[in-house]
């Protein structure tokens, strides 16, 4: 049979094409839940596979900024990659995504970012591991802030609407200087965030927005719901299950952790996702009744790796020289590039270190630096004290975090 791969062109193609994803999780598309997606994800960014004209495979691409340690970068934000289990095995997906990497180049993005469904799939692409995060399953009445830290603010319940219009400022002015963090329109706000549809419920009650003020301003805010599970008084189970919390500083994130540790009649708290140095985990009493447990979080790609090297940008001063060693899609990734202050530059030095793209993309957040990846036999040091340099460069202050999966 002949397969034939390109960007959708119709609405009843985009639903088939969501579709590919939408398999594995019963999940049949609708016309309300295309115009949704659409709203955030439009036709000519969802690439399809097309046998005899129907659709059998299905990948997105969001047009977003991710902050990387320099600052917001143009970035694609992988999304709904999905074979059907008929037209598995039979090079589908190389092809869709070799597809789509040419189509994120053309539009000058770059960096690619994903979550993956599986750790194994994506790096085949090029894309590596750069970031990882926390899932926590507290058990609140073992666990409270450190009684010692004095309070500071207080926290008020908003309605939707003074969410909306209060949350997206706060959460740029945390987003541009968080490495990880992706950008929000109003859209994604209204769809993928503040959202209180019943299947956005998943079984749990509304959807509550707290907001942090300190000083007579507003500093954080966090989104949840409460989950109660048992038939009786007796057997009844309360989790406060936490969307996201975010401040503009380390103090307001503990401040919105005392509050939701703190929400009575409930007998759990969790949340996934969080950033694997939030300050929470330092900031309570018993670390372990946390329950914490560390996942694979962002895959980032360098799609161009000279834009990408120079969007990154460094932390001091000082020249590493980096060999990219391989890239399954781009032959013009291959090669030696040298970064010195806000330049980068092809070069015939020797290298500092060698690296292969995806390896790379696990330095492009801060995430890892050249010495993991080389102790983990992902990277080697070219020249003496290499490692250190390129190290040295590429440091940053926090581990990079992305808030939420796309």
């Amino acid at each position: 049979m002949a397969f034939r791969v390109r960007a959708v062109r119709d609405a009843e193609e985009y639903r088939a094409a969501l579709g590919g994803i939408g398999h594995y999780f019963g999940w049949a598309p609708t016309e309300e839940d295309g115009e949704r997606f659409g709203s955030l994800l439009p036709q000519e960014r969802m690439h399809a596979v097309l046998e005899d004209g129907q659709v059998v495979a299905g990948a997105g691409a969001y047009g977003l900024e991710l902050t990387l340690p320099a600052g917001p970068a143009p970035c694609a934000g992988v999304t709904v990659v999905g074979v059907l289990p008929s037209h598995r095995r039979r090079g589908l997906l190389r092809r869709m995504m070799d597809a789509q990497l040419r189509d994120i180049r053309e539009r000058g993005e770059p960096v690619a970012a994903l979550w993956a469904s599986e750790e194994t799939i994506y790096g085949r692409f090029g894309y590596g591991l750069a970031s990882l995060c926390v899932n926590l399953a507290v058990r609140r009445r073992h666990v409270r802030v450190r009684p010692e830290l004095e309070r500071r603010g207080s926290v008020r319940l908003i309605d939707h609407d003074e969410a909306l219009r209060v949350l997206p400022g706060l959460y740029d002015r945390v987003r541009r200087r968080s490495p990880g963090f992706v950008s929000r329109t109003r859209e994604w706000w209204e769809i993928r965030k503040l959202s209180d549809r019943p299947e956005v419920r998943r079984g749990s009650g509304p959807l509550v927005r707290a907001l942090y003020e300190r000083d007579g301003r507003a500093a954080g805010w966090a989104l949840y719901r409460i989950a109660q599970e048992g038939s009786t008084v007796e057997d009844w189970k309360k989790t406060v299950k936490v969307t996201e919390v975010h401040g503009v500083d380390d103090r307001a994130r503990l401040e919105l952790w005392r509050f939701l540790l703190e929400i009575d009649w409930t007998d759990r708290v969790t949340v996934e996702g969080l950033a694997v140095d939030d300050p929470v985990l330092l900031g309570v009493d018993r670390v372990n009744e946390l329950r914490a447990r560390v996942y694979d979080g962002l895959w980032v790609r360098a799609v161009d790796v000279g834009a990408a090297l120079a969007a990154r940008g460094v932390s001091t001063d000082g020249r590493a020289t980096i060999e990219v060693t391989a890239d399954p899609d781009f032959a013009d990734n291959v090669g030696t590039w040298t970064v010195e202050g806000d330049r980068v530059r092809r070069s015939s030095r020797r290298p500092d270190v060698r690296v292969d793209v995806q390896g790379l993309g696990a330095t492009l957040l801060g995430g890892f630096t050249f010495a993991q990846l080389a102790r983990a036999g992902r990277a080697e040091e070219g020249a003496r004290g290499g490692l250190a340099r390129a190290d040295a460069l590429f440091r940053v202050e926090r581990a990079p975090w992305c808030p939420e999966i796309f």
